[in-house]
């Protein structure tokens, strides 16, 4: 889905947020991309108004009063709720992100933040497919995008942001051919204005992970067409 498609029909966004001035700017830059946004200051208010109502993602700070950001993101997840969740928060240790990432955040970034990356990281969050909790899977290749977590075989291997999308990306599409244009926009989005090749370099950074040290050849490129993750049997 393209950025103009998100403004098309309102993607709105709720801000957990308690600092009025950090809120604030934040609402302004989300607001002047074509966002709706709605804001709450309070932990407890925050979790009542995400449970109540249907956002698009949620952008979520971790020292809020009344209950912290850890606790409204594991409620969520307990209840069933995949809302995307950025987490906000000027807690910079590794050991907090883990957290926050094991509470079921999808994204986590450190104030202060530049708001060209935040907006960059919602845009990435968008483009995600909703995924209800489940993990993507053709074989033994099992790809956990919340916590950026991919086995092959049994064996862990480690991605980065940009593989995991990518991964997802061609898992949500097995057996499809999609060409270069459509995983440049499903994956950078319809506004990248770089290199249109670094598809190509990804697919490469991809293969050499979880196809070239297990022998097999999952991702197979279509002459003149574009990209087919082949799909494998479970076993």
């Amino acid at each position: 889905m393209t950025l103009r498609a998100w403004k098309a029909r309102g993607v709105t966004i709720l801000v957990i947020e308690d600092d009025d001035d950090l809120a604030g700017a934040l609402c302004r830059t989300l607001e002047a991309e074509g966002f709706e946004v709605e804001r709450c200051a309070n932990g407890r208010l925050g979790l009542d108004t995400a449970t109540a109502g249907e956002y698009d993602l949620i952008i979520l700070d971790l020292m809020l009063p009344g209950l912290n950001g850890y606790k409204i993101c594991r409620t969520l997840r307990d209840a069933g709720d995949w809302t995307p969740i950025l987490m906000l928060t000027a807690k910079a240790g590794e050991f907090d992100e883990a957290e926050g990432l094991e509470t079921g955040a999808d994204d986590y970034l450190v104030k202060p933040a530049s708001m060209v990356v935040l907006v960059a990281r919602v845009r990435a969050l968008l483009r995600r497919p909703r995924r209800g909790g489940v993990s993507p899977q053709s074989g033994d290749l099992v790809l956990d995008p919340l916590r950026r977590r991919c086995l092959v075989a049994g064996h862990e291997v480690e991605l980065t942001s940009r593989e995991t999308e990518l991964l997802a990306f061609l898992l949500d599409r097995a057996g499809t051919v999609v060409s270069k244009s459509e995983v440049l926009e499903g994956v950078w989005g319809d506004d990248f204005a770089g290199d249109p090749n670094i598809v190509e370099v990804y697919v490469s950074h991809l293969r050499r992970k979880v196809d070239e040290p297990f022998g097999r050849s999952t991702i197979q490129t279509v002459r003149g067409e574009g990209y087919r993750l082949r799909v494998e049997s479970q076993t």
